[in-house]
């Protein structure tokens, strides 16, 4: 995949404006999909003492509101041309909800997959739910 549908890049966008950025002036949007193809958007959200939320968090909790536990595909996009990554805390989130098959791409503005990742490369040797013991 290396042009993004129209329609994604368009939400993404749209999304990206929507940000909340006060103080860092750097929006970031993304869009968590289901494998039943249900897509939830997300932006970031900054706060003045500084402990935002994050795009990926915010669409990861639509989903979650809306029943939904799996994650197919992830999309980020950041403020520029450059690979604008989840942060450790969103790889983390992102793990609690994703599958060895779950892909993550990371958008330019125009829509370029800047980067393509796997969980295992996303978040190496991560810990997950089945690290923990069953109850």
């Amino acid at each position: 995949m290396s042009q993004a549908d129209q329609v994604l890049v368009d939400t993404l966008l749209t999304t990206l404006g929507k940000a909340y950025v006060p103080y860092s002036d750097h929006p970031v949007a993304s869009i968590m999909e289901t494998p039943d193809g249900s897509q939830f958007v997300g932006c970031n959200v900054e706060v003045a003492h500084y402990k935002g939320l994050c795009a990926e968090a915010s669409a990861i909790a639509a989903m979650v509101t809306a029943g939904q536990r799996e994650l197919s595909k992830v999309y980020v996009m950041g403020p520029g041309e450059h690979l604008c990554t989840p942060c450790g805390d969103c790889r983390q989130r992102i793990r609690e909800f994703a599958t060895p098959e779950t892909r993550i791409f990371v958008l330019s503005h125009q829509g370029e997959v800047l980067k393509e990742y796997t969980m295992a490369s996303l978040l190496p040797d991560a810990f997950g739910p089945e690290n923990l013991p069953k109850r």
